[in-house]
């Protein structure tokens, strides 16, 4: 299954410039999770866990597995991000929208 990512909020940028920052949020994602196929199902389960425990769960309230997928999907996301804006990104501005 695919999805589709688009960047939010980066008026400024060029197309081009928003093309590759969203090549280089989708490598990296697709690489910090292991492969591409395994995106969606990832960000499903961490949708059901925000879903169920809210934005920020607490850590101690989750099983295992939800843990597991949780910080999975943080870690994932977080080099996502590096790659697409560089270390010193500030999140207030822009943001990658995933729709499935």
């Amino acid at each position: 299954m695919s999805y589709t990512l688009t960047l939010v909020g980066a008026e400024d940028a060029s197309e081009a410039d928003r093309r590759a920052a969203e090549q280089r949020y989708r490598r990296a994602l697709d690489d910090a999770l292991g492969d591409a196929s395994l995106v969606v199902p990832t960000y499903r389960a961490w949708l059901g866990i925000v879903a169920r425990h809210g934005d920020s769960p607490d850590v101690g309230a989750l099983t295992d597995p939800e843990r597991d997928v949780l910080e999975l999907w943080q870690a994932a996301e977080s080099a996502a991000i590096t790659a697409a804006f560089g270390p010193h990104r500030y999140l207030d501005d822009a943001w990658f929208e995933i729709r499935l």
